[in-house]
């Protein structure tokens, strides 16, 4: 075993201790990230080139840092994006919801389908969207300035159009002519504060967290703004907490205007987002 690697061990347990909830890919992406190598290629850096600020990394993560914000990237599905204070991290478990959705603009058979991410953040969901539907035409909206700094980077060289303004008022230019609306708005409970892990309630974003007394506040805005944007046939895909699994797709009612409201998994089989169709006249 070379040094690195016998730091790596060393910082594995460090992280664990603290409570990190991935300590060895955090530790492994972190060496890699200081050293300039892939995490496969850790073997290969040689004892004397070891850098000592790799501790530097580790005592950040120790304190519940997102290993992101350390790194000043994120990786989703095929991408990598810049990310760092001020804008949402993407997660893994969106992944999920992303998939459903370009089968879902797949299955329309639409020659070039039009596509809304509402409170697109780093812009992660519109560009993912973008890179693998191909002739789709996404638009994204995103109201903080501080997240606009970071999805301003992403989408650049990208077709996304990317707009600044409030996702319950976007897009009135598009109206009635949109095939897919997806947003991960936010959805946890005010009243579940202290229950966020710190990575999330110290460093991402207030505003894209937290909705309301019991997370469904903005939900309920979007369900309005997509009904308004959406085709009749078009589909709204919005990710939400596990524990709503049984609340969302009430929203998206008969009444007001939908069919085959549905709850999905994500790859861990826990509920993770509603989607729901425009009815036909």
């Amino acid at each position: 075993m070379n040094l690195l690697l016998a730091e790596v061990a060393q910082a594995t347990q460090r992280l664990a201790d603290a409570g990190v909830p991935s300590p060895r890919t955090d530790a492994e992406e972190l060496a890699a990230f200081v050293h300039g190598v892939k995490r496969g290629e850790l073997h290969s850096v040689k004892d004397a080139d070891f850098d000592a600020r790799y501790w530097e990394v580790v005592a950040r993560r120790e304190q519940r840092e997102p290993l992101q914000h350390i790194t000043g990237r994120a990786f989703f599905r095929y991408l990598e994006l810049q990310v760092g204070p001020g804008v949402f991290v993407p997660r893994p478990e969106t992944e999920s919801v992303v998939g459903w959705a370009i089968d879902a603009v797949r299955a329309m058979d639409v020659v070039e389908p039009c596509i809304v991410d509402l409170c697109t953040g780093s812009g992660a969901i519109a560009l993912a969207l973008a890179q693998e539907v191909p002739r789709s035409r996404v638009h994204a909206v995103e109201l903080s300035e501080d997240a606009l700094v970071w999805t301003r980077k992403n989408v650049q060289g990208s077709r996304v159009d990317l707009r600044q303004g409030d996702a319950l008022t976007a897009f009135p230019d598009l109206d009635g002519q949109v095939d897919l609306v997806i947003s991960n708005p936010p959805y946890i409970p005010l009243t579940e504060w202290e229950y966020v892990a710190p990575e999330a309630r110290d460093y991402d974003p207030e505003m894209a967290l937290f909705s309301g007394e019991d997370g469904l506040d903005l939900i309920r805005g979007l369900e309005r703004t997509a009904h308004r944007l959406l085709r009749p046939g078009g589909v709204v895909v919005i990710e939400h907490a596990d524990t709503q699994g049984g609340q969302v797709p009430w929203i998206f009612t008969e009444e007001r205007g939908w069919a085959d409201a549905a709850d999905h998994p994500d790859l861990n089989n826990r509920p993770r987002f509603a989607t729901a169709r425009k009815a036909l006249p």
